[in-house]
């Protein structure tokens, strides 16, 4: 096909080589439950190639060990705004959300500064923005943290904050959307979740693209295409996994991701 031979000679022309978590839900894991997984499969079958998986565990030295080995062609979730490989146009943003009992005190809060928090017990992942503003706000002395960089094979920190939020231990919990909303939705007890908003810094909304190596511009194009052509589809997967969708705005000046899925 044509795009198959404009690639620079790294990307693969015969398949679709994509490199993933083995057990990161929601975003992939190896039974290819993940929306990553059925974004890649939508990838795959606009360029007509079959999908093959490079699996290593999400994590420090993440892209090193495998897009920058040539072991991937694509990482179907990227933060946009990360300068270590290069991205397609960004096919979704999300923002932080905070969870809560559904019907509870504080179902619907849209804000840190809400005074209703400033009592409250909350559950955030350690080294996220919203730390930042729990700070600022004078209330992360009181707060729950979970661990950021762990082996999801082993470890879950969203479901263990919601598990908290269940059992009372803590008041509410403050996710990164795509994770929130997921878990949510798996919960034996009702949840809300409500995306947040602030004007300050750093921001809650992050875009979400293609990451690729740097000067593969023909392979760039081809996933732009991709998305332009099958962005419903795209939206339609990550709303059925409870993805809280924001406006895919132009690029924002600050950058903080601790994550390459984004913010977590």
């Amino acid at each position: 096909m044509a795009v198959a031979q404009t690639r620079p000679d790294l990307v693969s022309r015969d398949r679709l080589r994509v490199c993933a978590s083995p057990s990161n839900l929601p975003f992939s894991n190896k039974a290819k439950q993940g929306f990553e997984n059925k974004i890649a499969e939508i990838v795959a079958e606009e360029l007509k190639l079959p999908l093959h998986y490079f699996w290593m565990p999400d994590g420090p030295g993440f892209v090193r060990n495998t897009l920058m080995e040539d072991l991937c062609d694509v990482i179907i979730g990227y933060a946009a705004e990360s300068d270590f490989v290069d991205h397609s146009n960004p096919y979704y943003a999300s923002t932080y959300v905070l969870v809560t009992r559904k019907g509870g005190p504080l179902d619907g809060i849209e804000h840190l500064d809400d005074p209703r928090l400033k009592d409250a017990k909350l559950g955030v992942i350690a080294a996220t923005p919203p730390v930042d503003h729990l700070l600022a706000l004078g209330l992360l002395d009181h707060a729950k943290s979970y661990s950021l960089v762990v082996d999801r094979r082993f470890a879950s920190p969203a479901e263990d904050a919601l598990h908290d939020l269940a059992a009372g231990e803590i008041d509410a919990a403050i996710l990164w959307g795509p994770i929130g909303g997921y878990f949510a939705k798996q919960a034996s007890t009702p949840l809300s979740v409500t995306p947040l908003k602030t004007d300050q810094r750093p921001r809650f909304v992050y875009r979400i693209a293609f990451g690729l190596r740097h000067g593969e511009t023909d392979w760039k194009h081809a996933l732009n295409e991709v998305i332009t052509k099958r962005q419903k589809d795209i939206d339609a997967i990550l709303t059925s996994y409870g993805v809280p969708l924001a406006p895919i705005e132009p690029a924002p000046i600050d950058v903080q991701h601790p994550s390459r899925h984004g913010p977590q």
